[in-house]
């Protein structure tokens, strides 16, 4: 890989993996808040809705913390059948009131045996293995709505998992930046899978970097690779910079 590149990302990571970029990015809304499971349940959301404009997804997010009273944790914790129906009539895109209703339900269900959600996405060896074993443990109820699958991607299908694995660079990536929480300790940010979406994937191939054409499971792992080129320790940090470019139409 070129030296020259790995100057040019770098730049482009420093420009862009900076506090001021948060507002407008959907990263925003678990930014307000301190409590570790507020972090993680907001955070979630605003990943997996990360779905359209992104101004769009942030007040969509803005919406659904004031139908939980913006406090998340508190809400799935100890919200009654009563206090769930502040929720009904929520809708982004195609994810409605039945599948926040039953990701609130999962929810409720980890955080009565679990701390934290990072026991949720660690309990496979690799990132494909954790995705899929998060996939599975989501829906392993008999009520688990069939439509609310394509909400939470797994490798098994292929997917990329942008969503999720933009969630994990948030809960695991740390540095002195401000932006990524770096709150989930068991993964190391060496093995994060780098988020891939339409925007990294175009810039991702006019810069040299990925061959493959579909945005799937294995362009993202090919795409990681890559970067792992130029930071052995930390690939996935060059996901502000892939994405930044894209956004920004800033090849300067």
């Amino acid at each position: 890989m070129g030296s020259n590149l790995k100057e040019y990302l770098d730049n482009k990571v420093e420009k862009y993996n900076r506090v001021e970029f948060i507002e407008n990015d959907p990263i925003v809304i678990p930014h307000g808040f301190s409590v570790l499971q507020d972090i993680e349940i907001s955070g979630f959301f605003a990943a997996i809705l990360a779905w359209g404009l992104r101004k769009t997804i942030i007040n969509k997010c803005n919406e659904l913390m004031q139908r939980m009273d913006n406090s998340p944790y508190d809400f799935i914790r100890n919200s009654t059948e009563q206090d769930s129906r502040q929720l009904l009539g929520f809708k982004h895109r195609t994810f409605n009131d039945t599948d926040l209703l039953y990701t609130v339900d999962f929810l409720k269900r980890h955080y009565a045996e679990h701390n934290s959600l990072e026991s949720a996405f660690t309990l496979g060896g690799t990132m494909k293995t954790n995705l899929e074993k998060f996939h599975h443990s989501f829906f392993n109820t008999p009520y688990a709505p069939q439509r609310t699958r394509k909400h939470i991607a797994t490798p098994e299908r292929k997917s990329a998992c942008k969503r999720l694995n933009m969630y994990m660079r948030w809960m695991v990536r740390h540095d002195n930046k401000g932006v990524d929480f770096g709150l989930w300790k068991t993964i190391k940010p060496k093995d994060l899978i780098c988020p891939l979406d339409v925007h990294v994937g175009r810039t991702a191939r006019f810069l040299g970097l990925l061959e493959r054409t579909q945005d799937d499971w294995k362009a993202a792992m090919q795409l990681t690779q890559k970067l792992r080129f130029f930071d052995k320790n930390d690939p996935v940090k060059y996901d502000f910079a892939l994405f930044g470019l894209s956004i920004e139409n800033d090849f300067s």
